[in-house]
């Protein structure tokens, strides 16, 4: 079909053009072409003729005019919802691609466990505000688990298993839990050849986990073996209850990354190294949304970086074990 005075048929590349939805959107929401031309920074005339472009277009009336208002025609509801969607992502979209190309600045606030957040996230902070100086961190380390959608916080590092919906996350690590003890107890831990054996020797419960006095340990030979434990001290801090078995107060499952230096060091034990405990996730969740900050992007970046180092530079399974 031939086009007549450059119109395009609906399809063409011209019929995108994002300024002419604008137009419209910007009519309908004010009611008014003068009103649109005012909040667009142009003149009546302009907006008056795109959307007149777009319902000859359309061959479709867009739009109801009075000597008072403008009001949308049924058509024209249904078009500008989806105009609305489209200008939406739009914004987005350029927000997004203005802020990949800025420096990443402003405070940043997050959240992450107490153990995890004092042996890791606190380093990387530390690294993060000397690499972005534009950038300030206020950082809430708690054993409780913050409300992401009351937005007081960008992101949250949760360490194990994630319950949460309605939240996006990525794993950027994962940890081992290890059955430990002080080398004061290597004399009643070093003949344990299975699990059920710990049931009769003291043992540091942490009261923060959902099921802080049952282990399930598997052999690559013996199958699995679950263990009902009976604490001699129960503490709500797996900070707590590390400090307690490095005391001499029995035994305890604690992450890899909170006794990797005690391990090291001798200062802690590995019991019953042959036996494997679940391993757990390092997450960064955030709230829902399409867009995120530079200064978030950086941040996970960084901390990614440092948990791929850290794994680089694990300690290998068994190390520092009395059994």
């Amino acid at each position: 079909m031939q086009k007549a005075n450059n119109i395009e048929e609906p399809g063409s590349g011209n019929f995108a053009n994002l300024k002419r939805l604008a137009y419209f959107a910007a009519v309908v929401e004010t009611g008014s072409f003068t009103a649109a031309a005012d909040r667009l920074g142009i003149t009546k005339a302009v907006v008056s003729q795109q959307v007149a472009r777009l319902e000859r277009e359309f061959r479709t009336s867009l739009l109801t005019r009075t000597t008072r208002r403008v009001a949308a025609t049924d058509a024209g509801r249904t078009f500008y919802q989806r105009c609305a969607l489209i200008l939406k992502e739009a914004g987005e979209a350029f927000d997004e691609l203005a802020e990949v190309a800025s420096e990443p600045s402003g405070t940043l606030r997050l959240t992450a466990a107490l153990d995890y957040g004092i042996t890791a996230v606190v380093p990387a902070i530390a690294e993060f505000t000397r690499r972005y100086p534009q950038c300030k961190v206020d950082a809430v380390l708690s054993d409780q688990s913050l409300d992401l959608m009351s937005g007081q916080v960008e992101l949250a590092i949760r360490v194990g298993w994630l319950t949460e919906l309605g939240l996006q996350a990525r794993q950027i690590g994962s940890f081992r839990q290890l059955l430990v003890a002080a080398p004061s107890l290597a004399g009643r831990v070093q003949g344990l050849k299975e699990p059920g054996e710990i049931e009769a020797l003291p043992f540091v419960a942490n009261t923060a986990l959902r099921e802080p006095a049952f282990w399930s340990f598997a052999h690559r030979s013996s199958g699995q073996q679950g263990v009902a434990v009976h604490p001699l001290i129960s503490l709500d801090a797996t900070l707590a209850v590390r400090e307690a078995v490095r005391q001499g107060a029995g035994l305890s499952v604690l992450p890899d990354y909170a006794v990797a230096e005690d391990l090291e060091a001798g200062r802690l034990i590995q019991v019953l190294a042959e036996w494997r405990l679940p391993s757990g996730g390092i997450h960064v969740v955030f709230p829902a949304a399409r867009f995120r900050a530079a200064k978030v992007k950086a941040f996970v970046d960084l901390l990614m970086e440092r948990e791929r180092r850290a794994a680089a530079h694990a300690l290998p399974a068994g190390t520092g074990s009395q059994n």
